[in-house]
């Protein structure tokens, strides 16, 4: 599973801690406060994605899961997340790429035909 120290170490790699504080208006020891907890809180998460260009919702999501404490709930919903998430995408792209090639197929290859009434 991805987690937010991956999102971190990514932006830490672009650039480094002040430059996200300054860019985030954060204060200068989150990401370091962060970084010894093991995860950022969502709202955080959501920003650093955001500026990043990474999909927001999916790192809310992730940072949330992370702080929540162990539990069959907390379990069923990374389950369901990971491999949901994991699955949609996958048939999403797959149904994206064959939808999108039959559409432009059908396009190519039926007249137009327009109805006056």
């Amino acid at each position: 599973m991805q987690n937010t120290m991956n999102l971190l170490d990514a932006a830490l790699q672009l650039h480094p801690a002040p430059y996200w504080h300054k860019k985030l208006n954060l204060s200068r020891n989150v990401l370091h406060t962060a970084k010894i907890r093991g995860n950022l809180s969502p709202a955080v998460a959501g920003a650093l994605a955001e500026a990043m260009g990474e999909p927001v919702e999916k790192w809310i999501v992730i940072a949330a899961l992370e702080s929540e404490r162990e539990s069959a709930c907390k379990a069923r919903m990374v389950r369901k997340f990971i491999t949901g998430a994991a699955l949609a995408g996958t048939l999403m792209a797959s149904a994206g790429t064959a939808t999108a090639s039959a559409a432009n197929t059908a396009v190519l290859e039926s007249p137009t035909v327009y109805y006056v009434k």
